[in-house]
């Protein structure tokens, strides 16, 4: 397991290329990538903050969960905080499991968590001025669905 909350950008091909390599017993791996998008056709820059320990801590313990419930045999979180633009990578998740079924649910599973749950306090900077983001009716239904 490994989790990184960080201010710098990352390279996605070389964190999927060093991600699950050596294990035989791993049939599949699963990444997502996601990137900042300007829904509402303004967006300037996305701002994140967060509580450094607190935020790593309740990732890995989500991270803890989705390996004991689907069997995974390694798993990558990474958040970015700090300024971000539209088409910034703003985080990325990859489980690998035995197979594509663990594998692809563990990672939707520790999306949903990241989109509504971790300790993340993202404003939305525009032309009309900035706003905090707010959780939304959408990302607690696909949370609840892992109950």
């Amino acid at each position: 397991m490994d989790v990184r909350v960080q201010g710098d950008a990352f390279d996605v091909g070389a964190e999927l290329s060093a991600f699950g390599q050596g294990d035989a017993n791993v049939g599949a791996v699963v990444s997502f990538t996601g990137i900042v998008r300007d829904v509402a056709g303004g967006l300037d820059r996305m701002e994140i903050e967060h509580y450094p320990g607190m935020t790593e801590k309740a990732i890995a313990t989500m991270v803890d969960k989705a390996s004991a419930r689907w069997g995974l045999a390694d798993s990558l979180v990474i958040h970015r905080y700090g300024v971000m633009r539209p088409g910034d990578q703003i985080m990325m998740v990859a489980t690998a499991a035995r197979h594509r079924v663990a594998a692809f649910e563990a990672a939707e599973f520790l999306m949903d968590y990241l989109k509504s749950r971790a300790p993340f306090w993202k404003k939305e900077f525009g032309a009309d001025g900035s706003s905090w983001v707010d959780a939304k009716d959408e990302d607690e239904d696909a949370l609840s669905r892992w109950d």
